[in-house]
């Protein structure tokens, strides 16, 4: 259960708020604290929950290496959601969304392409080769692009999940990600159907300060999540060098072993043989008689 500090922050940024009564989505109801002045409150409690549970998961995704796709085209959430995505190093869309970003996503790399295209025309001189209208008429394709585009020129792939601000405003891109099974993860407000979201976080997707709040727990966990990739990599790549030391320092070693236990070849030469056999033949120890006798010899 979220403890008392964490529902203050919350409390305090505002998440809260939920919208008047009348506007309210009945599948809300299980997250809705109470009706104050017209308006709904949304349980706290609840939401910290949520968040945690999301949180955990956006996570491990992205430990996975995956991305995560930010998605926010409502004026008061565009810089905290450009920001926020980019401190965790996430694609975003804050734009309008270009229809079929998921499920034409050919096309829309062919148009991150194109973009990249317009780029090396300009470092390599062919840019400067075209005429004075041409050139106008390049420049502002590269800036529509850079647009609505230039925040994914990096995402070469569909997307691990998206992290989704107002549910009802990008109904398409929900769309679009249930038809590719893709996760969801938004803030859902009293006004939004939870049940189209995986992971739907009970909260006050108007006031920028409770979408800050939201956000920025949100990036802080994804953040982790390539931390933990980033450490898991090392520890890996040290595991393989120390594997690799001692597996030459044993081969090293059987090759020192074997150098020690080899025999010497015997010599083939005659004389070497012979002085050999001479070695091995037994000494005859002569008596204290015989060598008397050979010295006495010696002296006639």
């Amino acid at each position: 259960m979220a403890d008392n500090k964490e529902v203050k922050s919350l409390l305090d940024a505002g998440v809260h708020f939920g919208h008047l009564t009348r506007k309210w989505n009945p599948n809300m109801a299980p997250y809705i604290y109470m009706e104050r002045n017209g308006i709904h409150i949304i349980n706290l409690y609840k939401t910290a929950a949520k968040l945690d549970e999301a949180n955990e998961a956006l996570k491990k995704i992205a430990a996975s290496g995956r991305k995560i796709l930010f998605v926010a085209t409502k004026k008061q959430a565009k810089d905290i959601v450009s920001e926020k995505a980019s401190e965790a190093k996430m694609p975003y869309i804050t734009e309008r969304w270009p229809g079929g970003m998921l499920t034409n996503f050919v096309t829309i790399r062919r148009a991150v392409k194109k973009m990249a295209s317009i780029d090396r025309m300009k470092q390599d001189g062919t840019f400067n080769t075209l005429s004075k209208k041409e050139r106008l008429q390049v420049d502002r394709l590269r800036a529509k692009l850079e647009k609505n585009l230039g925040s994914i020129s990096d995402m070469s792939r569909l997307p691990g999940a998206l992290f989704i601000v107002d549910t009802t405003r990008e109904h398409i891109a929900v769309k679009e990600a249930q038809k590719l099974n893709i996760p969801i993860f938004a803030m859902v407000d009293t006004n939004s159907d939870p049940r189209e979201i995986d992971y739907a976080i009970p909260s006050n997707d108007d006031a920028s300060k409770s979408i800050e709040k939201v956000v920025g727990k949100v990036s802080e966990a994804i953040i982790e999540g390539l931390a933990e990739r980033k450490a898991g990599k090392e520890k890996s790549e040290e595991e393989k060098a120390a594997k690799k030391a001692k597996k030459e320092a044993k081969k090293e070693k059987e090759a020192k072993e074997k150098k020690a236990d080899k025999k010497e070849v015997p010599s083939k030469d005659k004389e070497d043989k012979k002085a050999m056999k001479e070695a091995k033949k037994p000494v005859k120890l002569e008596s204290k008689e015989e060598t008397l006798e050979k010295a006495t010899k010696e002296e006639e």
